[in-house]
């Protein structure tokens, strides 16, 4: 019974697969479902929130420790799978990949001036910001 559980849980939250390619591992192209809501602080000392998952703030943190971005913090966990956060999901999900642990740089997440508009909400629906 404990496995059926664990099992539920891993594929619910859809953990990334590592499969090879060539000489290095690299994330499987997949769906992103967000979760959470992080606080970015780009090294010149201005920062943004995210809408990110579990995975993403892993890649955030290890961009913090080489020095392309300055700090990550979650500032909510377990956000509600609002159409907002569906909508961002898809946005993100068609213009983005996750960075693998290989990563040379910090990939920010480039929104439209429509997805600021679904992010803005997403904040004001979970009293962030």
């Amino acid at each position: 019974m404990p496995i059926t559980v664990i099992l539920t849980v891993i594929f619910r939250f859809k953990v990334p697969i590592m499969v090879s390619e060539g000489s290095r591992m690299v994330l499987e192209k997949q769906q992103q479902v967000l979760t959470l809501i992080e606080e970015i602080t780009r090294n010149d000392g201005t920062s943004y929130y995210e809408i990110g998952n579990m995975v993403h703030n892993g890649r955030a943190e290890l961009a913090a420790e080489r020095g392309f971005i300055k700090q990550v913090r979650i500032l909510q966990l377990n956000i509600p799978h609002s159409r907002n956060v569906i909508k961002y999901e898809d946005y993100v999900n068609s213009h983005y990949q996750m960075q693998d642990e290989s990563m040379d740089h910090w990939e920010e997440w480039k929104r439209t001036p429509e997805m600021d508009q679904v992010v803005e909400d997403i904040l004001k629906e979970n009293h962030v910001g």
